[in-house]
């Protein structure tokens, strides 16, 4: 939460006239700290990125965009006070709630008047919802689990994103994940990176009580201590102002990704912060009070990275009181033919492609590869499948070569298995000769006579060959002549 006794509150000025955006400013200057904007799109910026008690927009002929903002900003920003500027001061068409509606040639000390009311009137919506939250928080907060099934309605919609089959062993995650969302405590979620981490905590965060507070996230991987300071706490000095992340994101939920990555002295002035629920914001004499749920997450479980004091054990008891760890897309074969057909269906609108969805052989394919890119590797596939399909059903013909050259399940590490491991030479090379034959024969569709002239072989040659491995073609052979 802004804390008023280290800051002024900040007024927008909202205005296309240069001059009256001149003036408002050394009005307001010596008691406010007073943004401008000559337009909507400044406006919704300053807005974004600082944090704003009232806003003057001027209204009328001059401005005809002063309605759709002042409306636009109760539906973002309810807790700004809106005061709309009219030449005459008897703007017609302004929303009803708008604080007040003033002349552009108000004098400054009226105007001082009502802009200090004006903050005092948020400080006071600010605190009556705070009690609501806090009052509503007690109501709801179960005394014991609720005896049998919960009804879908009390449930939060955000899991359903989560793509899964009743066999799933996801289902065992986001059951916990579920329970933890009722409960008002941080939560570290561990899986390599794909895995859905965002997804899941995005997921916490509607099931939440914060559901109607904001959501951010951050990834920190590749951030230094001086960008990660910027970004969650903010600056407001020399006159610059950023409001940092974690005030941002008050009563709501922050998912800071990456935090297994983050600089040791990172670490220890965000385990400070989120154990004390306060922080020092740098040009402000005062620290800021916090008020934020935190989800962490990690490409691994942390334990040994502290047990080698790579990672502060304070930030780790501070993020991790709930844990979570998803499983790799490898663990979850029973969910991929769901997930494929989500992602496909999906890329097909926004590609404007009619497809009818993956056949058999194609969706074996994809079940056997253990996908080591996990989600997004998946995405890349489909999506590629799906740009160079011929026809509404994608075969194996359009899956990746390595794809088709993975078995059972395996991708690279069987192949060096063969070549590192024991047996005669004649046995491992003709190992990887049938997988060679199966991507091949795959997608070409079977055809034998493409087939053999890829390869370098004869028709007889091809025919004994899938004779000796046991391979069975998907199709009937081509005419000779192709």
């Amino acid at each position: 939460m802004k804390d008023q006794a280290a800051l002024r509150p900040t007024v927008l000025v909202v205005t296309p006239d240069a001059s009256e955006r001149a003036r408002m400013e050394a009005v307001c200057g010596a008691h406010f700290e007073c943004l401008t904007a000559a337009n909507g799109a400044e406006a919704l910026t300053h807005l974004q990125e600082h944090f704003v008690e009232v806003v003057l927009c001027a209204t009328g002929e001059d401005a005809p965009e002063g309605v759709a903002l002042l409306e636009e900003i109760s539906r973002h920003w309810p807790e700004t006070v809106r005061i709309a500027q009219d030449p005459l001061g008897m703007a017609q068409k302004v929303p009803e709630d708008v604080y007040q509606v003033i002349t552009t040639d108000m004098g400054a000390d009226p105007l001082l008047r009502m802009l200090r009311n004006a903050t005092q009137l948020f400080q006071v919506r600010r605190d009556n919802d705070r009690m609501s939250f806090e009052m509503r928080f007690l109501a709801q907060r179960p005394a014991a689990p609720p005896p049998g099934p919960r009804d879908p309605a009390e449930e939060g919609l955000g899991f359903e994103a989560l793509i899964r089959t009743s066999a799933s062993p996801l289902n065992a995650v986001v059951a916990s994940a579920r329970h933890l969302a009722s409960f008002d405590v941080p939560i570290l979620i561990t899986g390599a990176v794909g895995t859905g981490k965002a997804l899941l905590a995005r997921a916490i965060h509607d099931g939440s009580l914060r559901a109607d507070r904001p959501f951010h996230g951050l990834n920190c991987a590749g951030l230094t201590d001086a960008q990660l300071r910027l970004e969650l706490i903010g600056l407001r000095q020399n006159g610059q102002s950023r409001i940092g992340l974690l005030q941002k994101t008050e009563r709501g939920t922050l998912f800071l990704n990456g935090i297994d990555t983050l600089p040791t002295e990172t670490q220890h002035w965000l385990a400070r912060a989120l154990i004390e629920r306060q922080m020092d914001v740098p040009g402000q004499s005062d620290p800021v009070r916090l008020d934020v749920r935190v989800i962490g997450g990690a490409h691994a479980d942390l334990r040994p990275a502290i047990a080698e004091d790579r990672f502060s054990p304070r930030l780790y008891h501070a993020v991790a009181l709930g844990q979570l760890a998803l499983p790799a897309l490898a663990e979850r074969p029973t969910d991929i033919p769901a997930l494929a057909h989500h992602i496909l269906f999906e890329a097909a609108t926004r590609h404007g492609k009619s497809v009818r969805g993956i056949d058999d052989d194609a969706m074996a394919f994809l079940v056997a590869y253990d996908w080591p890119g996990n989600q997004p590797e998946l995405e890349n596939e489909i999506g590629r499948m799906l740009i160079f399909a011929q026809t509404r059903s994608l075969g194996p013909e359009l899956n990746s070569r390595h794809i088709l050259q993975a078995e059972g399940g395996h991708t690279d590490p069987v192949t060096d298995a063969v070549i590192a491991g024991d047996g005669p030479l004649k046995c491992r090379v003709e190992e990887v000769e049938k997988r060679i034959l199966r991507e091949v024969l795959t997608r070409l569709k079977w055809n034998k006579s493409r087939a053999a002239n890829e390869l370098g072989l004869s028709r007889v040659g091809l025919r004994a060959k899938l004779d000796r491995y046991g391979l069975t073609p998907g199709v009937v052979d081509a005419p000779q002549g192709e």
